[in-house]
């Protein structure tokens, strides 16, 4: 059985391996709409990977470390998935009931990764840094997951605001080109002159604004 989950998961065709989950994986959770059954899909495929690389480091053999990197990698991105879902579910105001248990699992899995880093292998160099990464996020979304609803919520709202302000500050200058020219043609509409081009001067050549040269006396 473990045989035939390293087939599907290793074996996945190239767009399925590019997007972190196997075609029946990501088929699950288009059918999956609650927020707290897609976590525990999210958890299920995680622990899957985990129970990957306890196969894989168990017999070491030619070729490994490719698989293990790779297999870590979707690990991290599957970790990464359940905090956009559970951030993502917060932004939309629909209520979570299973963080405890997210946490707990990805507590779980954090401990099982802690000694694959802790062994001496050969070919450790190809897959440390994944291992790491893996491990770094894994223990961050326990933390996040173990954070009072209140305070998570809050923390959503706050990036919301940061990134709109940003996104603001980006067009700024473009909007602002926008609206000078816009109101250079307001202004000239009101002039009744066509935007682009001068109004006609009443003055004569030579003449100012305040020259007060009165005109010769009538004989």
């Amino acid at each position: 059985m473990r045989f035939l989950l390293a087939l599907l998961l290793l074996a996945a065709p190239a767009a399925a391996q590019k997007d972190f989950l196997t075609n029946d994986e990501a088929d699950q959770l288009r059918i999956a709409q609650e927020p707290d059954v897609r976590l525990q899909l999210y958890l299920r495929f995680a622990r899957q990977r985990v129970d990957l690389l306890e196969q894989l480091f168990a017999k070491p053999k030619t070729g490994r470390s490719g698989m293990i990197h790779d297999t870590l990698e979707q690990f991290t991105q599957i970790i990464e998935a359940i905090d956009n879902n559970i951030d993502d579910a917060i932004r939309h105001q629909r209520p979570i009931a299973s963080l405890a248990s997210v946490a707990k699992a990805e507590r779980e899995m954090v401990a099982a990764l802690e000694k694959y880093s802790a062994l001496e292998a050969a070919d450790r160099g190809r897959y440390q840094f994944a291992l790491d990464q893996a491990i770094e996020t894994a223990s961050d979304s326990a933390e996040l997951s173990e954070q009072d609803i209140r305070t998570r919520t809050h923390d959503v709202e706050q990036r919301e605001v940061d990134i709109r302000k940003e996104r603001e500050t980006m067009l700024a200058p473009e909007r602002k080109a926008e609206l000078e020219k816009e109101k250079t043609k307001i202004e000239a509409e009101k002039q009744g002159v066509a935007p682009g081009k001068k109004r006609p001067s009443l003055y004569k050549p030579g003449e100012k604004p305040g020259d007060k040269t009165a005109p010769p006396p009538k004989k």
